[in-house]
């Protein structure tokens, strides 16, 4: 975690304008064709860096922004730690990442935390799978029974190792009633997998959950904003395809009375 000291405190806050984004570490997909006949591109650096300053210009309006597939330093970031440049471009004072896979030089995938509030515990944990590699960024602000708890996550492709970790990730979300869990789940609300994590916790499936992927005829709700019972999950909405070939998606966070959490530190 890298703080930027302040000199005063920032009122209660009772919003947070949260965003989750799979940046594919920098990538862009237009189209399913793409995936073979740009395959060079995701493992070179090229074009990255001014997708993720497109992605940037939209960040200010946030105070908590989860990602996945982030890069933290390896060939096709151009050695670049992603999470570490937006959270220094945009000016978030606090910024965390949890690094997941590495496969040689080549690519280093993490996920990771952008944040305006400043958190009281910050902790890794890896998720099981029979392919190493998945793991879940687990965030606490304030302490105790009326602190809030945010985990990041991005979870396999097949069901069955989706059910295992979103079982684990039940474990981690005992004893927290105030959780939101974030991110790339790879499955949509009405899966099994889903219902039983929604059965086993105080998590509550959205309405009408947004369309993510592809990003260029998004048909399948697969990234998730998911909070529990004490939260209310606001103006939940999907934001331009800037990157990656999963939209970003953004809520607006209404904590209970009795959460008191510092406001939000604005950009320098």
């Amino acid at each position: 975690m890298n703080p930027k000291e302040k000199s005063s405190a920032n009122p209660v806050s009772r919003h947070l304008r949260v965003l989750s984004c799979n940046i594919l570490a920098g990538g862009s997909v237009k189209r399913y064709r793409e995936y073979v006949t740009h395959s060079w591109k995701h493992v070179l650096p090229t074009g990255k860096r001014a997708n993720l300053d497109g992605l940037a210009e939209i960040l200010p309006e946030f105070d908590l922004v989860a990602l996945q597939e982030a890069d933290f330093g390896s060939l096709r970031s151009g050695f670049l730690n992603q999470t570490q440049y937006l959270a220094e471009s945009v000016g978030f004072p606090y910024w965390s990442h949890q690094p997941n896979r590495k496969v040689a030089k080549v690519a280093a995938s993490s996920n990771g935390l952008l944040s305006r509030l400043k958190p009281s515990e910050v902790l890794d944990y890896p998720l099981p799978g029979r392919i190493r590699g998945r793991g879940v960024l687990w965030v606490r602000y304030g302490s105790g029974e009326d602190s809030l708890v945010v985990l990041i996550a991005h979870l396999s492709l097949g069901p069955q190792a989706r059910a295992h970790q979103l079982g684990y990730i039940t474990e981690l979300l005992e004893g927290h009633p105030n959780a939101l869990l974030i991110g790339d789940l790879n499955t949509p609300i009405e899966s099994p997998e889903l219902r039983t994590l929604f059965k086993r916790t105080s998590l509550v499936p959205p309405m009408q959950p947004p369309a993510t992927f592809p990003s260029w005829a998004p048909n399948r709700a697969i990234d998730h904003i998911l909070g529990s019972s004490t939260l209310e999950v606001g103006d939940l909405r999907t934001l331009p395809p800037l990157v990656s070939d999963n939209l970003p998606i953004a809520a607006t966070i209404k904590l209970p009375d009795k959460l008191l959490l510092p406001g939000p530190e604005p950009a320098d």
